[in-house]
């Protein structure tokens, strides 16, 4: 399922194939929680600006619409209109991250629901089974996201149970996969590495999960408030025992910066809010750094949001027209700030993966990996 193209150092090239098409590696999967983009793009709009891979959510869908009505629906795929691959979390996340009063035990995780405070159960077969009805072709494994820092034995713990849900993960999917209802029988299962910052025992458990021999590996548990540096030590820690054959895949993360340095560090697959989040805000990515379009100084500026992008916002309009959106209270002005900050995001891995290509990732990351996450 996954081709190695060609390396530089530990920086890869690649090639992941799933039933909804071929995935051109290091991506950047664009980020729809609720089968949406939040600042108003549709299915279409990602093909117009680059997307590769739609990303949604288990926790969010379950809860509203309920993926058993996606699935009557004939599937995410169809429900969203979306043809290209689809990568569903597993609600892990989500769970210790909104839910309140929430209850581990080896089964899995009883929570209320953050919408209405209804009392829900999740554990692997059951998000097993809601991916399976979303349709998804990469399932992502249910684990224990712990917060940084916790204390080493429960985070010992925690790394051995997310291991034993990692089994049962897969022995759920492979049912729900010979079923001849089916949505998605070539659904796939990405496991998770945990260990919070401990490298010892992110080792273990990368070892541990390695030998289940699955399609894809991620390394979960990072972007939620360890230091950049520690970010990278923890990558570095673990991709030395990540399988060489499979894509891995860095969990919510994160600025291109960040992007750049984990491709450089052996990182094929992301994702993260903040292009859809920041720009809503107004906060735009540019080859030269982050704008605040919000700013008084682009009010009559006449240029595009940034001169070398060629989305369809930089192509049509000015700084000084998405200023007045913003400042008037427009939607379109959400609409227009995504749509250029996911084409930024796109294109950002198609140049990562075109200097792979021509052996010039070395240069392009001396170039670009500390200004484009730099105010102007």
């Amino acid at each position: 399922m996954f081709k190695l193209i060609c390396s530089e150092g530990k920086a890869r090239r690649g090639e992941f194939s799933t039933p909804h098409g071929k995935v051109q590696t290091p991506v950047y999967m664009n980020v729809g929680t609720q089968a949406a983009i939040k600042g108003g793009l549709s299915a279409e709009d990602l093909s117009l600006i680059g997307c590769q891979v739609e990303l949604s959510n288990t926790y969010h869908l379950h809860l509203r619409p309920g993926d058993e009505l996606i699935r009557r629906m004939g599937g995410l795929h169809k429900f969203m209109a979306w043809e290209g691959p689809i990568l569903t979390d597993s609600g892990g996340f989500q769970i210790f991250s909104l839910a309140s009063l929430r209850k581990i035990s080896e089964e899995g995780v009883h929570f209320n629901s953050h919408i209405d405070g209804r009392k829900i159960f999740m554990g692997p077969e059951e998000s097993m089974r809601i991916q399976s009805n979303l349709g998804s072709d990469v399932a992502m494994a249910f684990d224990e996201c712990v917060k940084i820092p916790s204390p080493y034995n429960y985070v010992k713990e925690s790394c051995n149970r997310t291991h034993r849900w990692l089994v049962r993960c897969r022995a759920a999917l492979e049912k729900y996969n010979s079923m001849p209802d089916a949505v998605n029988p070539g659904q796939v299962l990405f496991g998770i590495n945990q260990g919070a910052t401990f490298p010892d025992l992110r080792i273990d458990h990368m070892k541990r999960i390695a030998e289940l021999e699955l399609p894809g590996y991620a390394i979960g548990g990072l972007a939620v408030g360890e230091t950049a540096a520690e970010m990278y030590d923890t990558i570095e820690t673990v991709e030395e025992f990540m399988p060489r054959d499979k894509p891995r895949y860095l969990m919510g993360v994160g600025t291109p910066g960040n992007i750049i340095e984990a491709v450089h560090r052996g990182i094929d697959f992301f994702d993260c809010v903040m292009p859809a989040r920041n720009g809503r805000h107004g906060h735009l990515f540019t080859w030269s750094g982050i704008i605040n379009i919000n700013n008084e100084k682009y009010a009559l500026d006449a240029d595009s949001i940034d001169p070398l992008c060629s989305c369809p916002v930089c192509r049509t309009h000015s700084r000084a027209y998405l200023r007045h959106l913003f400042k008037a209270g427009e939607v379109l002005a959400l609409r227009l700030a995504v749509m250029h900050n996911l084409y930024f995001y796109n294109e950002l891995v198609l140049r990562i993966r075109n200097s792979l290509e021509n052996g010039e990732f070395g240069s392009f990351r001396a170039q670009y990996s500390e200004i484009l996450d730099k105010r102007v």
